[in-house]
């Protein structure tokens, strides 16, 4: 008897034709999960961008630039 049911529920039947077309609900998860797919593929290539040259995304200025008169290191002693 459970193999009856396991075979009708897997093989339809002669005069049964299979619902082929997507539905809005699968078409709307297929186009999430390829966005998703998407932006794991960009952040994978920015984090190796990160790896390969860590120093380029640093600015090149310091919190000690804009201080006038102090040299660096000195902020300490200024407050």
């Amino acid at each position: 008897m459970d193999a009856e049911i396991f075979t009708a529920t897997l093989v339809p039947s002669g005069n049964m034709t299979p619902n082929s077309s997507m539905t809005l609900e699968q078409k709307t998860t297929f186009a999430f999960v390829i966005l998703l797919f998407i932006f794991l593929g960009i952040l994978i290539v920015r984090c190796f961008r990160i790896l390969l040259d860590p120093y380029q995304s640093m600015p090149t200025s310091t919190w000690a630039d804009g201080l006038d008169g102090l040299e660096k290191g000195q902020f300490d002693y200024a407050l």
